[in-house]
């Protein structure tokens, strides 16, 4: 059957990469004489980051111009923090204007009555024109990265810009805190961190934010499809109504997410992964152009892979990928790094794991390495690609998204598993790693072909129906033992982390909440201190290595 897709059947342009999709969708377009725009701010970001200009970009001069509303009535919204590269001295601070303000920056000191620092920011403007569309939407991203930081010291911030002085502002001006990452060393204080994927704009979403406020986390992890403004995520060209193509878009949708989730990520940094629905056409030839705008990124990723990073916070080194490169069940952006972005996580996980003072390497990203519900099931490229580096260098942790409900499986480790309970200890060092699905954030929920198992017993089922994508999105089914703990709620992943000197037990407890807080899985993942990369333990490390 042949869908709207500029003509083309389906089955043809399902095979079209991103780049490709967005080059027929601007000739499409041009031949119309429609209008696809991206912000020249946000093309200049694009372009930096090694995506080029969006073809459609407009000169700057329609976000240049000075505003013509007064900047006291212009109100910042939408505040979420990103570590950079190196978290311990290093943090971005990004929100968002309704209207184009003039000389936006971070106020920050050590307490909310010493807010002594300024930092200007830069706006990233996206200009955005769908086809059937009432009107373009106009998006004003603001930016400020704060450097040479103290390691384990708590900031005060609060931005503005011209007119909007917080410290002027003494009735109702916002002033918000964040702390850096402890300094690289080997005995450090207990902490948390918490992580999802598939969240998008819901009170279910509200209810998870709370929740995770409640476990005080240091970071969180966002594991992709973020927000949710293309609704159907196959990496499409868009419209308002579908003539175009087969995805919806309404970038309006980035508002109301960066504004649900200011509460919380306002004041701890929400580092996120890139997932399908993250791929929108209308911004850069990969997609990105638009989450480039909004988000900052450590950036000390392979070339042309934006929100591909890793940092070191304790003794665990945390790796985002994108998994979109190497997915076979949406293969819009497949391939799109050509080999760079497995070559960069090969090196990355040799490098982590020979820091002494790296006990714990946890991976996130967005399509999943293993799981079992009817609707996406387990990812063939991720087996492929990566799997076996996780396994080659024996990652303790790999969270994922995609299919919206909780499931681990036991302790893999070269296709075998070990059986892993509720409430058991595993050694990943001899066990494997556990995979985690945490997709329930706050979208539509999915099921599974057998039945979920819920905290307080284990799942006594000896196997599972389930299938893996194949290269040319073709399912292959297969039947797994590993699937241990299901759950179609709305939930999230917490991670109590328990450092500890060399040559002593130290700990990952993972903790499975419901959005009400009721604990649905426990596991915990031990090593011992500094054994794997068998250095001796050092007295201090240079906290500008990352």
């Amino acid at each position: 059957m042949e869908i709207p897709r500029m003509g083309l059947p389906d089955h043809l342009a399902s095979r079209l990469s991103m780049a490709e999709q967005h080059d027929l969708l601007r000739k499409h377009r041009v031949s119309r004489r429609g209008v696809l725009a991206a912000g020249a701010a946000g093309a200049g970001v694009a372009a930096a980051a090694g995506l080029g200009t969006p073809a459609f970009a407009k000169t700057p001069d329609f976000w240049q111009q000075p505003s013509k509303m007064p900047g006291h009535l212009v109100v910042p919204f939408g505040r979420h923090l990103a570590y950079g590269a190196n978290p311990r001295g290093e943090v971005s601070i990004g929100w968002q204007v309704p209207a184009v303000v003039a000389k936006p920056f971070v106020r920050y000191g050590d307490s909310p009555w010493n807010l002594g620092h300024k930092v200007p920011a830069e706006i990233r403007a996206l200009h955005s024109e769908v086809l059937g569309a009432i009107a373009p939407v106009d998006q004003y991203y603001v930016h400020a990265t704060l450097r040479n930081l103290d390691p384990g010291k708590n900031y005060y911030y609060a931005v503005g810009h011209d007119g909007y002085d917080p410290a002027d502002l003494t009735a109702f001006g916002r002033i918000d805190s964040f702390t850096t990452a402890p300094s690289r060393r080997r005995v450090a204080d207990p902490f948390t961190f918490t992580a999802f994927g598939d969240q998008g704009v819901s009170y279910h979403a509200l209810s998870n934010d709370g929740i995770i406020a409640a476990q005080n986390p240091a970071f969180h992890l966002h594991a992709g499809d973020i927000a949710y403004a293309d609704s159907s995520g196959s990496g499409s060209p868009v419209s308002t109504d579908g003539r175009d193509g087969t995805d919806v878009f309404d970038p309006r949708t980035w508002d109301q997410f960066l504004a649900q989730t200011e509460s919380i990520a306002a004041s701890v940094p929400w580092m996120v992964a890139t997932g399908n629905h993250d791929m929108e056409a209308l911004y850069s030839p990969d997609g990105y152009g638009g989450d480039i705008a909004r988000f900052d990124f450590p950036g000390n990723g392979p070339k042309h892979c934006p929100s591909v990073y890793s940092y070191i916070y304790g003794n665990v080194a945390v790796i985002s990928l994108d998994a979109n490169d190497v997915s076979y069940e949406i293969p819009a952006n497949l391939g799109y790094s050509g080999g760079n972005q497995t070559s960069w996580l090969h090196d990355r996980l040799k490098f982590l794991r020979s820091q002494p003072d790296v006990d714990f390497i946890v991976v996130f990203f967005h399509h999943c390495a293993y799981s079992t519900t009817n609707n996406h099931a387990s990812e063939g490229g991720v087996r492929t690609q990566w799997v076996p580096l996780f396994d080659q260098y024996k990652v303790d942790l790999v969270i994922n998204g995609h299919n919206h409900i909780y499931e681990r499986a036991d302790a893999l480790r070269g296709g075998v598993s070990k059986v892993t309970p509720i409430g058991a200890t595993t050694h990943p060092d001899t066990d494997g790693t556990t995979y985690v699905t945490a997709g329930a954030a706050g979208r539509s929920l999915y099921s599974f072909p057998v039945p979920d198992s819920y905290a307080g017993h284990v799942n006594d089922l000896n196997s599972v129906p389930s299938y893996v994508w194949a290269n040319g999105g073709t399912k292959v089914t297969e039947t797994v033992t590993w699937s241990r703990v299901r759950y179609t709620g709305y939930s999230f992943l917490a991670v109590d982390v328990r450092p500890a000197d060399e040559g002593h037990k130290t700990t990952l407890t993972l903790r499975a909440l419901t959005e009400a807080g009721t604990e649905i899985d426990r596991v915990v993942l031990e090593r011992v201190a500094g054994r794997f990369s068998g250095s001796v333990r050092r007295n201090a490390l240079n906290d500008s290595a990352s």
